[in-house]
């Protein structure tokens, strides 16, 4: 009778302590990362992009993805979450998809949008985030705040046709194991000085066949992915690739840009895969 007693003491410890340590663990599991992806502005489908990529990157790792979105259709409008002085706070990473090449003013681009970069925030930049924040006397002056924080200059892009996509960096954690592929029809933004700043890394180029004034072919082959150290400490991930609605939803392109944020979050591991409490959440 005592052996029987023990035994059923000894597996109601054990019962207790299971439930402790599943207890334990979901307390101290990692927190999702807090990303603001800004977007609106000129020119692309944001009203459903920003869907498409805060699903996307919500399958693909464990991040709360918030979504400040300008319904405003120009290029002169800042978005709404710029007027509060805090915009940021809370957040782990930005996404910046908007398209606002017309908003010049230098204070608020210092002072407001890219504060917290300065500071630190990583930073993710999409597609048109490069044309952004064009402030008065760029290109002929310095290179703008904005490009700083990008990595790359670039005034504008073709006529939309495929863009065959090749990684330059198959070491780099963020583009190991993927694979070369070709978009649909895509814009290839130009780099006007066929180069990266000096802080800035390559992960891909991009390869169009179009025809010039002269209906002969010509091909453009430029930067269209890369990596960039902002202010000496802010980890930046940008790509001039995702104009289209079928761009954004493809795999291979989420792939990237979910390797690339958590690259810049300091939360991807040496084999591309995302560090322990990172992955995919089960919901």
């Amino acid at each position: 009778m005592y052996g029987r007693k023990q035994t059923q003491i000894c597996a109601l410890l054990a019962i207790i302590a299971v439930f402790s340590f599943s207890a334990f663990s979901a307390d101290e599991a990692p927190k999702p990362l807090k990303a603001l992806l800004v977007c609106g502005g000129c020119c692309h489908d944001y009203t459903k992009q920003k869907t498409i990529l805060k699903k996307g990157l919500e399958e693909r790792c464990n991040i709360e993805v918030t979504i400040a979105h300008d319904p405003d259709n120009g290029t002169k409008h800042k978005n709404p979450i710029y007027d509060n002085p805090d915009w940021a706070k809370g957040y782990d990473v930005i996404i910046h998809d908007e398209c606002s090449a017309d908003v010049k003013d230098l204070d608020v681009i210092n002072n407001v949008i890219l504060k917290p970069h300065m500071d630190g925030l990583p930073g993710v930049v999409l597609h048109c985030g490069m044309h952004c924040y064009r402030s008065e006397g760029w290109p002929e002056k310095a290179v703008t705040p904005w490009f700083k924080f990008t990595g790359l200059e670039t005034t504008g892009h073709g006529a939309q046709l495929p863009i065959e996509i090749t990684y330059v960096d198959t070491a780099s954690p963020i583009t190991k194991g993927l694979e070369n592929w070709t978009t649909i029809h895509e814009e290839l933004y130009n780099n006007i000085h066929h180069k990266l700043l000096d802080t800035a890394h390559p992960l891909a180029r991009g390869k169009q066949t179009s025809k010039d004034k002269e209906f002969k072919e010509k091909i453009d082959d430029n930067i269209c992915t890369w990596t960039n150290m902002f202010n000496e400490k802010t980890r930046v991930f940008a790509t001039t690739v995702g104009h289209n609605n079928e761009t954004c939803s493809d795999p291979k392109y989420l792939d990237l840009v979910t390797r690339g944020l958590l690259w810049a979050c300091n939360k991807l591991g040496d084999d591309g895969k995302p560090i322990a409490g990172y992955g995919p959440v089960t919901k």
